[in-house]
């Protein structure tokens, strides 16, 4: 978790949220870009410190990530993420399956002309981090492109679940990526978008369910290999 910033210096502190919701994203995106190491644990205090804040909020907000399957607490008090098993990356592989491209269909309606640019802005920068090696870069711009579609569904239930897969598989992934390189990740972006510009909403379905296919079974791979 060496990577995580002061509260003082994200944008959700900048948002006027309770302290413990400001903790709780942040953890959440620490999460995500896979700060977290799976099988290295971490004290609270030491999460309190780092984000300039008491243990309280950090407690609170712990709390909700290991009852969202994120995080563990053990039994010396130090944190970890939930480890990944075979039998979790398949259920995590049907439920992302079966959410998130009804989710991406839910928004396809309310993404304007504007959001989709963004959308291949995001895309051209994913791109050029492949070309150059930098997983970080891609792992950010990855969660960027699928959320910049799932969050204009405006869904109150499918996209905090989804988040929530989401938080479960992003420790794996940043290993996984990191050791395979990014030479060998290939997405389904391009089909999303150009289904995207023709309003196809099969092919847009068929391109979401390909990339989560895709990223999905790279961790499959690698926890059969480790296995």
């Amino acid at each position: 978790m060496n990577k995580t910033p002061s509260l003082a210096t994200t944008e959700s502190a900048r948002e006027n949220k309770p302290v413990h919701e400001q903790v709780y994203s942040a953890l959440c995106e620490s999460i995500l870009a896979g700060e977290f190491v799976p099988g290295v644990s971490v004290t609270l205090r030491g999460i309190a410190e780092k984000l300039g804040v008491s243990p309280m909020p950090v407690r609170e907000a712990i709390r909700r990530l290991v009852a969202e399957g994120a995080l563990d607490v053990l039994e010396n008090r130090r944190v970890c993420v939930a480890p990944m098993t075979l039998i979790r990356s398949k259920e995590l592989y049907h439920a992302r399956l079966s959410l998130e491209p009804q989710l991406a269909l839910s928004a396809m309606d309310n993404l304007s002309k504007k959001d989709i640019q963004g959308l291949r802005r995001i895309d051209d920068e994913l791109n050029q981090s492949l070309f150059s090696g930098d997983v970080d870069t891609y792992i950010r711009c990855n969660r960027r492109f699928h959320f910049g579609i799932y969050e204009r569904a405006n869904s109150p239930v499918l996209c905090p679940l989804v988040r929530s897969l989401w938080l479960q598989f992003a420790p794996l992934t940043r290993i996984v990526f990191g050791r395979i390189g990014t030479e060998l990740i290939q997405d389904f972006h391009a089909d999303a978008l150009k289904a995207l510009n023709d309003g196809d909403r099969g092919n847009f379905r068929r391109a979401i369910e390909s990339d989560i296919r895709e990223g999905m079974d790279a961790l499959s791979e690698h926890l059969q290999r480790e296995n």
